[in-house]
């Protein structure tokens, strides 16, 4: 386990970036934590790190899943705030996702840890000392 400290959202950013630049084709990366703890601006930095050209890196609260394509990787980016269910669930298309073989982002992973798969990267949001601050833990990639 890694764990870092931000100190700001670009931080944030730099930190996604670094692991997006770790991932292969096929990850799953796990967010957990709660609200507003900077997992889409960390997400921006995944796709970063990934060579996606993205500049328009949004929560995906309604749409449950939002798509970012680049050159050599696609990024699919989950949000299962809603989703308490397995029909829920297969509703958003998750595991034909899954399939595709392409990196998932998914946030509120608490609430499908049951599909999660064995061996995918999981990261812990906290809040820091002040309100910009913020405990990041990474397991289940090396990124030092």
């Amino acid at each position: 386990m890694a764990s870092f400290y931000s100190k700001s959202v670009k931080e944030t950013v730099e930190l996604g970036k670094k692991l997006g630049s770790k991932l292969s084709k096929g990850k799953v990366v796990a967010y957990f934590g709660p609200m507003g703890m900077g997992k889409t601006a960390f997400t921006h930095g995944l796709a970063e790190g990934l060579g996606i050209d993205e500049k328009n890196v949004s929560s995906p609260t309604f749409a449950l899943v939002h798509e970012y394509k680049g050159k050599e990787n696609k990024l699919y980016h989950f949000d299962m705030y809603r989703i308490s269910t397995w029909d829920d669930l297969y509703s958003t298309g998750y595991f034909d996702y899954l399939d595709a073989g392409e990196i998932l982002a998914v946030e509120w992973s608490e609430n499908i840890e049951n599909a999660l798969p064995e061996d995918c990267v999981k990261v812990f949001f906290s809040p820091g000392e002040k309100d910009n601050e913020r405990n990041i833990e990474i397991i289940g990639v090396d990124l030092l």
